[in-house]
Parts: structure tokens; C-alpha cells; sequence
């Protein structure tokens, strides 16, 4: 059987040298979490906010972000985007004129992304999926300004943990009307009439424009708990 793969020429060895920097990727990938996690564990209640690096800092998208994140921060909520420029700077700007932290979660990538001036707390990463994670695990709420592939990634991935129970429930806001109504729609009419999603999944959704409606869209889902997971939360979340 061997013999036969080593004659097959879609089978290829893998080379020791190979292997042995695949396996030493795992504890650069460990490392990654460890900092993330004894880091952002000190920052919470957290925004995560997301939009397109490509936005220039006199768009109107800019200015509203910028906006949005200040409020947030005098509001007592440390502030979390990409660390790039764009959408992810002016997050992070609003947050240093703002009362809380400002900090971006930086990912290494060969052209578009560098990192912004305005990070108290600046983590680099090479791996998305653990980027990722620190994204998810210590936000108390989502707001998403427009953005493109990267921005409906974390998009769909908060979507999908909070409907399949992986996390706890937590503000989604999209912020731009005109911008989201087309894919809303879409979720509307062709996933739930095609059963792959419920009727009710579109409630983990909100879209609201009005940087002060934001806030209170946040405190509001936190009326009657605090911002820390609850223990069956926190139990949850330690398997994201």
C-alpha cells in the first residue's frame, strides 16, 4: 500500500523541516492568546467596532465613527477595532478623545494594513482566527459601520456564535440604513423563505444611524443585568 502511494503522483510526503515549523506555529498561535487574553481581560465593558480600512478620514462614515466611539468612551466603554486606518482609526480616535481605552487588535498583512496612532493598548497578530477571538470574547456589543469582505466576516461570525449559543446574546448594531437595507432584505426574504435561518435570528440585529441611539441601545439591553457574562455565560464562552 505504501508503495502504491509513493508511486501516486497526487501523493506527496510531507518534509520533516515542514512539519516541524507547522508544529512550532501552534505556540507562536498559543502566544497570540495568551496576550490577548491577559490584556484584554483587564479592559472591560468593551465596544468591538468594525468598517472598511479604505474609508478616507473626511468621509462622512469617518467623522460619524469617530462620533460614535468618543460617546462610548465618555460613556465608560473601552473601545476595540482593527488598528488599521479608516473605519478601525477613527474608532480608535474617538476613543483617545474619549474617558476609556482605546485599542486595536492589529493583524500583519503584506500591503493595506498599517496601524493607526490612537491605540493605548496595540496587539499585533498573524493569525486572523485568533484575532478574531479577542474581537468576540470580551465585547459587550458590536457596532459595524460600513465596510467590505473583512467587516461582514466579523459580521457574520458574531451572527452566527450568538444564534448557535457559542456566546452570550449582545447588542449588533449596524450603523447606516442605507447602506445595510439591501443585505437585511436579502436575509429577509431569501434566507428565512429558503429555512436557513429563523424568522427570530433577525431580532439579534439592529440598525440604527444616530450616534446617541447607540449608546442607549447598549445600556438598555443591560437594564436588568450587569455587563460581566453571568457564570453559565462565562462557562459558555470558555469554548469559543
Amino acid at each position: 500500500m505504501s508503495n502504491n502511494k509513493q508511486r501516486d503522483p497526487a501523493f506527496i510526503p510531507i518534509k520533516e523541516d515542514s512539519l516541524n515549523r507547522e508544529t512550532w506555529r501552534v505556540f507562536q498561535i498559543m502566544a497570540e492568546f495568551v496576550d490577548g487574553f491577559e490584556q484584554l481581560s483587564q479592559i472591560k465593558p468593551s465596544v468591538s467596532i468594525f468598517g472598511s480600512a479604505r474609508t478616507a478620514s473626511d468621509h462622512p462614515d469617518y467623522l460619524l465613527t469617530q462620533e460614535i466611539a468618543q460617546l462610548l468612551s465618555d460613556a465608560g466603554f473601552s473601545i476595540v477595532s482593527g488598528g488599521g486606518p479608516g473605519i478601525m482609526e477613527a474608532a480608535n480616535k474617538g476613543a483617545q478623545a474619549g474617558k476609556s481605552e482605546s485599542i486595536g487588535l492589529n493583524i500583519e498583512l503584506p500591503r493595506e494594513q498599517n496601524s493607526n496612532p490612537y491605540q493605548d493598548i496595540s496587539l499585533s497578530f498573524k493569525h486572523f482566527f485568533s484575532r478574531k477571538v479577542m474581537f468576540v470574547k470580551y465585547a459587550t456589543a458590536y457596532v459595524v459601520m460600513p465596510g467590505g469582505f473583512g467587516t461582514l466576516d466579523e459580521f457574520a461570525e458574531i451572527l452566527t456564535l450568538v444564534q448557535t449559543g457559542k456566546t452570550r446574546k449582545i447588542p449588533i448594531i449596524l450603523v447606516g440604513t442605507e447602506f445595510w437595507s439591501g443585505l437585511i432584505q436579502w436575509f429577509s426574504k431569501t434566507l428565512i423563505n429558503a429555512g436557513t435561518i429563523n424568522p427570530e435570528d433577525l431580532q439579534l440585529i439592529k440598525i440604527i444611524d444616530e450616534p446617541k441611539a447607540i449608546v442607549d441601545a447598549i445600556f438598555d439591553h443591560y437594564e436588568h443585568r450587569c455587563f460581566e457574562p453571568s457564570a453559565e455565560e462565562h462557562e459558555k464562552m470558555l469554548d469559543l
